[in-house]
């Protein structure tokens, strides 16, 4: 125990020193309550640790693991700490860790799948999660489960059972994030704007975006928000619409609501250019032309949370973003699979086991801004709140309250394709958005098949 109780004293602190690397420009403004994980009482990481102790395999056994989340920075090091607690704590077990980034993880996890050569266990977002399952990939972990069950005060039954098919067990939870509207504080008082509240809707939006550039002037830009399929599924369910009928066997782009929906997106660029062109975003990102600081306010994930803090210079915050006649928001997860083929299965799920909710990987998930766990943990997500920037972090989990999925289709990125190429000819003005959405309709309706 002494020496599991070293080691993540030495995790703590590393990840401190990461943290303290990455945020160093808030910490100019950081309040004097904010925390650091120097302050974590002693008996606390005590107990963090006495949770993770398991039985040792009799012989030695390596288990390869699949990632893409751990892509930069602190987030390598803390999943290869993580690594080491484990296998502290699981003599004769190693765990080897690969990880790929976004771009092209996917596509090298169909090669090994197919190929009968993936790792062990790997990580998955939703919708690659409905693909894979569907192929027969995933190993079932209903009996793992049974025989090392979760703590339901950590991880609801309800949020396990999500991911559960046929009454069968595919994955566990790892982490998520959701969408808030991020704003310019500082361009906000400029501009002699009110912020925005949880009650604001996209007529307040629009009518501080124009304030702005009315008041600061043509090379400021109300408000960044790209029209493409995955913010256009969430719009139109905020105007009361939505992609599909009821029971989700057809298609409804064209509807009258998800009309209004693109018309006013369109809108925003092309009449009242609130929101900026791609020409006027020009060699730029999103976030690039954010940082910036010549724009009120961005629609984004709270993954920028800490390239905002440390890539800008100027005051923000965040409210829940602002819907039409009603609210939604994104909830975006990633899971963790044990592979069918896996020749050790058991030390597999302990090990996604112990990713998705442990407090070691919660705390030190919180400490550098990866997403936010799964696991719950009251002292955990305080911490997370008193971090900032920035101040309102309630209002990242008053958007749960609002939340919902992407459609989970196995097409579903043939569905993305198909619909962003026509939000884009709407938005360079070469279709209607009546035009756009009959078109989609059509091409969903021939070559998408809804399961």
């Amino acid at each position: 125990m002494k020496k599991i109780l070293i080691l993540f004293l030495t995790v703590i602190f590393i990840v401190s020193i990461a943290v303290t690397g990455i945020s160093c420009k808030a910490d100019e403004t950081a309040p004097a309550e904010e925390t650091t994980a120097e302050e974590t009482p002693a008996e606390e990481i005590t107990a963090e640790a006495t949770t993770v102790e398991e039985e040792a395999p009799a012989e030695p056994v390596t288990i390869d693991f699949l990632n893409f989340s751990a892509n930069e920075g602190a987030n390598v090091t803390i999943l290869d700490l993580m690594k080491a607690v484990f296998e502290n704590v699981h003599p004769n077990v190693t765990v080897n860790i690969e990880t790929v980034g976004y771009d092209d993880y996917f596509t090298l996890l169909q090669t090994r799948v197919a190929a009968g050569e993936v790792a062990d266990a790997f990580e998955l977002n939703l919708d690659n999660f409905v693909v894979h399952r569907s192929e027969g990939a995933l190993l079932p972990l209903n009996d793992l489960l049974a025989s090392s069950p979760i703590d339901p005060d950590v991880m609801s039954q309800e949020g396990i059972d999500k991911f559960a098919l046929d009454g069968s067990q595919y994955a566990l939870p790892y982490s998520y994030s959701t969408v808030v509207l991020v704003y310019n504080k500082d361009i906000f008082d400029e501009a002699q704007i009110d912020y925005p509240t949880d009650s604001w809707t996209w007529a307040d939006v629009d009518a501080a975006a124009l304030k702005i550039k009315e008041t600061l002037g043509d090379d400021y830009n109300g408000i960044i928000q790209p029209l493409q399929f995955w913010e256009f599924f969430k719009l139109v369910r905020q105007n009361g619409g939505s992609l599909f009928n009821d029971d989700g066997t057809a298609f409804t782009l064209n509807t009258p609501e998800n009309l209004e929906t693109l018309q006013h997106a369109v809108d925003r660029v092309l009449v009242s250019n609130i929101s900026p062109t791609p020409q006027q975003f020009g060699t730029l990102d999103e976030w690039g032309l954010w940082k910036l600081g010549k724009t009120g306010m961005i629609v984004t994930g709270t993954w920028s949370f800490p390239t905002f803090t440390t890539e800008t210079d100027f005051n923000w915050d965040i409210a829940v973003e602002p819907g039409n006649t009603k609210k939604a928001t994104h909830y975006f997860v990633n899971v963790l699979s044990v592979s069918k083929d896996s020749a050790n299965p058991q030390i597999a799920y302990e090990w996604i086991k112990f990713l998705s909710t442990s407090k070691e990987m919660a705390s030190a998930r919180v400490k550098v801004g990866w997403e936010l766990p799964t696991a719950v943990y009251d002292d955990v997500l305080a911490e997370y709140s008193k971090t900032t920037p920035p101040e309102n972090k309630q209002a990242v989990f008053e958007s749960l309250k609002y939340s919902i999925t992407q459609p989970l289709i196995i097409q579903l990125n043939k569905m993305a394709d198909i619909i962003g190429q026509e939000l884009g000819l709407a938005l360079d003005g070469e279709k209607t958005p009546q035009q756009a959405l009959d078109d989609a309709q059509a091409l969903l309706e021939a070559g998408v098949t809804l399961q």
